[in-house]
């Protein structure tokens, strides 16, 4: 039986787009994770799928998110993070302990969490590019030392008792949605045209891809490094303030280890911890696919012990797919 040529096209154009789909599916396949996931839980919880609970998710993801963006920048560097969850706590008591002696202006709260995350950032960054140590050691010992200045500052215990005033950071709206959200939004998309729109971001990659190659080029490597360490201070220390106006108290405690999950979340979303490969947006997935396993896992009532092994296997499994996904991709 011989073949015409309308049917060799056919099969042609069969392929092509067979492989123009296959090459979508590969580049987003996140979103497609994403997506199963969602239907998952919206199949088995009615509760899920409604808007008071996607409010919730983004509610739970707004604090997290803020480290998350700035655990990316940092690893974008080829760097790591391991002090963003004791920053935290270091500022959230900052901003607890000024509350509770300079009274109902909630502007002093503010600048002591953004104070203290910076401090903390400015040391790392100093430490990792005028000092040249790795990036793993240095933030580990500032892991243990804002640790331990939390509670310093509360002398070993949580510091209640703030005013009402307090809980604004947490727990104000605008435009429906509440500060946290509206500031991840922003931040998300500004961080987002930073990367990838200008001269910041492509030496933030530079310095990731090759270093050296970078500092040849010109690029001031050494700036590069303090800079990403110390927005992720900040950001760490916004989150810090978050999370503590929400409850209206001030914990020692708070975000220990959410700097795992901060990495998690930008690895899941597809940057490479060698440096020099990923996206804001890809964090922005990240983060979010977290947090909806997170709130999934609660809506069907399973055991927190069996929530962190599911989750655990379904973050293996996430970044497995997604190295999988680069391959194939080259």
């Amino acid at each position: 039986m011989s073949t015409t040529n309308a049917d060799v096209v056919s099969t042609q154009d069969t392929r092509r787009w067979t492989s123009l789909i296959g090459d979508l599916l590969v580049r987003h396949i996140m979103i497609v994770v994403m997506l199963l996931i969602v239907a998952f839980f919206a199949y088995r919880s009615a509760r899920f799928a409604t808007a008071d609970n996607m409010l919730t998710i983004l509610i739970a993801a707004a604090p997290f998110a803020l480290i998350a963006l700035g655990q990316t920048l940092v690893i974008l560097t080829g760097g790591i993070d391991l002090s963003v969850g004791s920053v935290i706590a270091a500022s959230a008591m900052a901003a607890a302990w000024s509350a509770k002696h300079f009274g109902d202006n909630p502007i002093f709260p503010l600048l002591a969490a953004v104070l203290a995350g910076l401090v903390a950032g400015a040391v790392n960054g100093l430490v990792v590019s005028r000092l040249n140590v790795p990036p793993f050691i240095a933030t580990l010992g500032m892991l243990t030392l804002a640790s331990g200045i939390a509670y310093v500052i509360g002398n070993g215990a949580p510091i209640n008792g703030l005013p009402s005033t307090y809980g604004m950071w947490a727990n104000s709206g605008i435009g429906g949605f509440t500060i946290p959200v509206v500031l991840m939004i922003v931040a998300i998309l500004a961080f987002a045209f930073i990367m990838r729109r200008t001269a910041y971001g492509l030496r933030v990659y530079a310095v990731g891809g090759n270093r050296l190659a970078a500092e040849i080029a010109g690029v001031r490597s050494r700036g590069v490094l303090f800079s990403v360490y110390l927005i992720s201070g900040l950001l760490a220390g916004l989150s810090g303030l978050m999370l503590s106006s929400r409850v209206i108290t001030g914990a020692p405690n708070l975000g220990q280890g959410y700097e795992l999950d901060a990495i998690a979340a930008v690895v899941i979303g597809g940057a490479s911890l060698m440096g020099g490969r990923g996206t804001i947006w890809g964090t922005a997935i990240g983060l979010l696919l977290i947090q909806t396993i997170n709130n999934g896992l609660d809506l069907l009532l399973v055991p927190s012990y069996w929530q962190n092994v599911i989750k655990g296997v379904i973050i293996v499994a996430a970044v497995t797919v997604d190295v999988w996904a680069a391959k194939r991709s080259k």
